[in-house]
């Protein structure tokens, strides 16, 4: 019976570990140099921090399709490092309006994409710049370097980080990711990463930035574990939706 049972157990595994968190943000990371990022975003609500992003010109913030509620209004919050500092120089900013990608699923967390446009222009300065994305559709290289950063826990029970953190990471191969996280895995839309430092709880929709281009998005996890290979974050694969970026900031 011993040997049934865990039988039964295995065949059930994927079924009952497999359950994403959102909202991700960095472990075993270190403090960045302020406004060594100057595309990051603090997206808040009633002046708290829920999300991340990223400007990717001086009018729209990118970010994930999860990170806003039914009718919640957010605020994106530019030019910070240390979101309690008030004269640092951010500047807080409205949203006119929230386009999340038409096909997002909020079980599968796939098409995780969401455009912001801002009430006003961007003021860019050496505190607030935009990030190139990719120009055509195309795999990054496994093991190429990149890193990630957020306003997220430091660790799965820990406090959000007042300070922006970063962490270097590496590009998984989609043959591993795919074998981690089965069939909530779309090699397509999707990419993982590993690395002695990444994401975690608390906060999503950061940049997964490569050289100087974002090519994905924070979107899920594992909600029990933080950073370990055997269960790597998920980023939404910006390159996929170029049509359909380019389609919301053109009008």
């Amino acid at each position: 019976m011993t040997i049934i049972s865990l039988l039964l157990l295995a065949s059930l595994l994927p079924h009952l570990t497999f359950a994403a968190h959102v909202d991700v943000g960095i472990v075993n990371g270190t403090e960045a140099k302020p406004h060594s990022r100057p595309y990051m975003v603090s997206l808040q609500k009633s002046c708290k921090h829920v999300c991340g992003g990223f400007l990717i010109s001086g009018r729209f913030v990118m970010t994930a399709a999860h990170c806003r509620k039914k009718n919640e209004k957010l605020t994106a919050v530019v030019g910070a490092h240390e979101l309690h500092k008030i004269n640092e120089g951010s500047v807080r900013i409205g949203v006119k309006s929230y386009h999340k990608h038409p096909d997002f699923n909020n079980s599968t967390y796939q098409n995780d994409i969401m455009l912001l446009r801002l009430e006003k222009e961007v003021e860019q300065n050496e505190k607030v710049m935009r990030i190139s994305i990719p120009t055509q559709d195309e795999d990054n290289k496994a093991d190429s370097a990149c890193s990630v950063a957020g306003w997220g826990k430091l660790s799965l029970n820990g406090k959000k980080s007042k300070r922006l953190m970063e962490a270097d990471v590496k590009i998984m191969k989609n043959t591993e990711c795919k074998n981690k996280w089965q069939y909530k895995f779309s090699a397509s839309q999707m990419m993982c990463v590993y690395g002695h430092g990444g994401s975690c709880e608390g906060d999503s929709g950061g940049p997964l930035v490569c050289g100087d281009t974002a090519v994905g998005i924070t979107s899920f996890g594992d909600p029990k574990v933080c950073n370990r290979r055997e269960r790597p974050e998920v980023y939404t694969k910006i390159s996929a939706y170029l049509d359909w970026i380019c389609s919301i900031i053109t009008r």
